[in-house]
């Protein structure tokens, strides 16, 4: 039996096409489930009309999709939040926010439409994939960050996380060179003290063999 298919149909064809099939499996399967015609020539007008209508409609959702993902493609958003000073939010970024965001912008889109293998729980820049259309799908960029201004720094590349922890190793090493120095001098005057110990040490030394030395005066006669 020859039908005409409605819809793709895996190992039989395409959309479209006029297949040969046993009529069990066009009278059991493919004709209850409206997944084909009978392909009689009212059948092949009527599908004919519709198909160009399906095709029209179809690509006239795919011209207003790429319309849109050209308008979004690239595009940055901000979305401020609180987090810890690790960078680790209370809470999460999800698609509904993002979607929020982008269409504050003029993005038209639906959360549906954002992919995200995972909510966002950290800040930083994050690339999200948005499929405006099942065949356009492009790319903008998740700016999430505690304030305007950390948004702006991760912006131009920089991290106030990473600068943050920049700041506490130097000050750590600047309070180690200042201990290392303090140590130093410390030592140097303990060295001083020994040295100025062992001059005295030495002359009293040299005052006492005097003193033996020098002989005894012998008693007047009276």
């Amino acid at each position: 039996m020859e039908v005409i298919l409605l819809e793709r149909i895996e190992k039989l064809g395409q959309l479209g096409d006029v297949v040969n099939v046993k009529p069990g499996y066009a009278r059991n399967y493919l004709l209850p489930q409206s997944k084909a015609l009978r392909a009689t020539p009212e059948n092949r007008e009527n599908f004919e009309s519709r198909r160009a209508d399906l095709e029209a409609a179809n690509a006239e959702r795919r011209s207003e999709a790429e319309k849109v993902a050209d308008g979004i493609a690239g595009r940055s958003i901000i979305l401020v939040r609180q987090a810890s000073d690790a960078g680790q939010l209370y809470g999460s970024v999800r698609p509904g926010d993002i979607a929020t965001a982008l269409n504050q912008q003029g993005g038209g889109i639906d959360r549906t439409q954002v992919k995200l293998d995972a909510p966002i729980k950290l800040i930083g820049l994050h690339i999200v994939r948005i499929a405006v259309h099942p065949e356009v799908v492009v790319e903008i960029t998740a700016n999430v960050a505690r304030s305007a201004e950390e948004a702006e720094l991760q912006a131009q590349g920089k991290s106030l996380v990473d600068e943050q922890a920049e700041e506490t190793t130097v000050g750590y090493e600047e309070m180690i060179e200042d201990e290392d120095s303090e140590s130093e001098t410390e030592a140097e005057a303990e060295a001083d003290g020994a040295v100025s110990t062992d001059d005295g040490d030495e002359d009293a030394a040299a005052d006492d063999e005097d003193q033996q030395a020098a002989p005894e005066e012998e008693p007047r006669a009276s």
